[in-house]
């Protein structure tokens, strides 16, 4: 594709060459750059791809685009743009022939619930006979077709080429996690979403946004973007969002008067029931997921494809058709007659743990054990929050590592100790063998909750990544005890 029809309707300055040249592909890596390619510099997180300039060009980069000056101009054509991670979303949308155009995408933001909320909008839209693509935390989508996912919202190159295989895939309607930091780096800059859903706000990623607020606007972009928001007023910060958002909108709640309402909840360690209340019509519902939580992540799924013009009749079809998802409230003993039951879930904040905790005491007959960590090279400061929560909820603690890349594990240990208030908790550095003592503590009725990795199928320690799936963890301990 020409350089002049990848940079359409994108204000550019060029400061050498042309921009009537052919273009292979388009990169921000520059190891990936081969001869004939576009190369964005983007500041990264940990770097900045204008040092990598000279290394893209010497690799074949034709075109070099950045967003600050350069002294020392290479031997390629060079365009000067305001933003570059913004005119990256522009430029591969326009070079995968805007693919998203084509498609109705549906975001959902905030801290907790967006991994559940996609599988069940997917469930209700597949349901309703429309072919459905994922964006997400676990794992990426096109109709049954998994793909690998590196994070929860992919790079907007990455992100329009998938959006480009769901098209050519006769995918009709894209449902995806929009995280803060995709947001705050442009990664869906220029995508129009059909719908968007606000879960909840709690403390997270602070380590990024530095403040709340900074971490709010960053959410608050996507309802600034979208034909319409679906809003959890139970929450806090989600009434703000009601009142901030643009164009029109809807509110869901438990415990408010809204436009989407839950009702009459009748909890069981296998799922909920609750009514669902919208436009004066109400179908009774029977989740095969656990927690009020997930009653909430229901309604606002339900909110987006009712807006999409589907019946209440195939939302609750579509919501009992969804069985469970990986790493969220997934009990994993379930053929094992062990007497008690274990529980994964990814909670890895303090409202994350507070929420599985409460729900598996509602089901729980005998006593609540719980198994969590904090991640290290993130936000410090809820350790000790996560700390109080998990002891306090729970009626033994084994407080354990998490993912502590280049931290101390019994340092992350010793902080989240700090906020302990009873001596209820053991400290079990080595997460196999917390989780193997979680286990030999257990007794007839008990619940076993390990939290913080969910899904995940590995563990980041200092010097490497080590496999580590808590399913087949769990199974060889069941052998060995």
């Amino acid at each position: 594709m020409k350089l002049k029809e990848i940079m359409k309707q994108i204000d550019y300055t060029i400061i050498k060459g042309n921009d009537d040249l052919e273009i292979r592909e388009i990169q921000y890596d520059s190891r990936e750059v081969k001869k004939g390619d576009l190369f964005v510099c983007i500041e990264g997180y940990n770097t900045d791809g204008h040092k990598y300039i000279d290394s893209a060009v010497k690799n074949g980069a034709s075109v070099v685009i950045c967003g600050k000056d350069i002294e020392n101009l290479p031997e390629c054509t060079v365009i000067k743009v305001e933003d570059s991670r913004k005119v990256l979303a522009l430029a591969s949308a326009n070079y995968y022939n805007r693919p998203a155009d084509k498609l109705k995408v549906i975001g959902i933001t905030g801290t907790n619930g967006k991994t559940t909320s996609t599988f069940m909008m997917k469930s209700i839209l597949e349901t309703a006979g429309y072919k459905v693509g994922l964006v997400g935390t676990i794992a990426n989508y096109i109709g049954d077709k998994k793909i690998p996912s590196h994070r929860t919202t992919p790079e907007s190159l990455e992100l329009q080429k998938l959006f480009k295989e769901m098209v050519d895939a006769g995918v009709e309607y894209c449902v995806m996690e929009v995280s803060s930091h995709s947001l705050y780096l442009h990664r869906a800059y220029g995508v129009k979403f059909s719908q968007a859903i606000f879960t909840n706000l709690t403390r997270d990623h602070l380590d990024f946004h530095k403040t709340f607020e900074n971490y709010y606007d960053a959410k608050l972009m996507l309802f600034k973007n979208t034909l319409n928001s679906i809003v959890n007023i139970d929450d806090e910060y989600g009434e703000k969002v009601y009142s901030d958002a643009l164009g029109s909108k809807i509110s869901y709640s438990i415990d408010k008067t809204s436009d989407l309402k839950g009702s009459d909840l009748h909890m069981h360690s296998r799922g909920v029931d609750f009514n669902i209340t919208y436009d004066n019509q109400t179908e009774h519902i029977n989740l095969n997921i656990p927690g009020k939580y997930n009653v909430m992540n229901a309604l606002g799924s339900a909110g987006a494809c009712l807006k999409e013009g589907i019946s209440l009749k195939v939302v609750k079809q579509g919501l009992e058709n969804m069985l469970c998802v990986p790493g969220r409230c997934e009990i994993v003993t379930k053929d094992y007659n062990l007497g008690y039951e274990v529980i994964v879930d990814y909670a890895h904040t303090p409202d994350g743990l507070e929420n599985i905790l409460k729900t598996a005491r509602e089901f729980t007959k005998g006593r609540l054990i719980s198994v969590f960590g904090c991640g290290g090279d993130r936000d410090n400061t809820k350790r000790p929050i996560m700390g109080k929560i998990g002891t306090e909820l729970s009626d033994l603690a084994v407080i354990t590592s998490d993912n502590p890349r280049t931290e101390d594990p019994m340092s992350i240990i010793n902080e989240i100790i700090t906020g302990v208030e009873k001596d209820n908790y053991t400290m079990v550095e080595n997460r196999r063998e917390a989780i193997k003592k979680a286990m030999e503590m257990a007794k007839k009725d008990d619940i076993i909750v390990v939290a913080g990795k969910g899904h995940e199928d590995y563990q980041v320690l200092k010097d490497k990544t080590i496999h580590f799936d808590e399913r087949e963890i769990i199974a060889e301990i069941v052998k060995e005890l």
